[in-house]
């Protein structure tokens, strides 16, 4: 026969969770370690059961009249829950929002650099807010900004979508980007497939 394991009597993860001996009403709504509901019993009997299993009596519903317990290797348990919350932590991404902005007589150079920025952005999972700053009578002619977020947004179709669309917000027109979940790579060896093309 293995050898009896001890209850676990370590702190519970939150104030609500009592187990084993820390159950002290008088009668529990008993679900065992198959999932059968034994339906209400005296505590110190749903105790001797979990004993008898060598597993842990843990109250799983604490505002219930009378509340529920459940027979289970609590250690284990926790240490699933533990696992699963890692894991869903590992996976959250925080999503940060980046400003570029552009002037509408912008020439070709800087407009080239900057759209290097917001596709360095993107790239890193970022949303990307694109002003475009007005000044003076430059205002008179909206048309011009919102064709330059336009141009930003078609070029940039395959890593971001158009999250927030041009829109005048005093004298700054505003689009928002944001990242794809599965952008459209890049061709690899784009570079040398131009080198070679040169040379033949």
């Amino acid at each position: 026969m293995p050898p009896r394991r001890r209850p676990d009597n370590r702190p519970p993860p939150g104030p609500s969770t009592r187990i084993n001996d820390a159950i002290r009403v008088e009668k529990v709504r008993l679900i065992d370690h198959n999932g059968d509901n034994h339906g209400v019993v005296e505590t110190h009997e749903a105790q001797r059961i979990a004993l008898n299993a060598n597993l842990d009596l843990v109250e799983v519903a604490a505002d219930a009249r009378p509340p529920v317990v459940r027979i289970m290797d609590y250690g284990k348990w926790r240490y699933e829950q533990e696992q699963k919350a890692k894991q869903a932590k590992r996976h959250q991404s925080t999503i940060t929002v980046k400003e570029i902005k552009f002037r509408p007589k912008i020439d070709e150079h800087d407009y080239e650099t900057k759209k290097g920025h917001v596709e360095r952005f993107l790239r890193q999972k970022n949303k990307v807010k694109v002003t475009i700053m007005f000044r003076g009578r430059e205002l008179l002619h909206p048309e011009r900004g919102e064709a330059i977020l336009n141009r930003l947004a078609e070029e940039e179709a395959g890593l971001a979508t158009v999250e927030s669309r041009p829109n005048l917000d005093g004298r700054n027109m505003i689009m928002v980007l944001a990242p794809l979940k599965n952008p459209q790579e890049e061709p690899a060896d784009e570079a040398a497939e131009d080198t070679t093309a040169a040379s033949s």
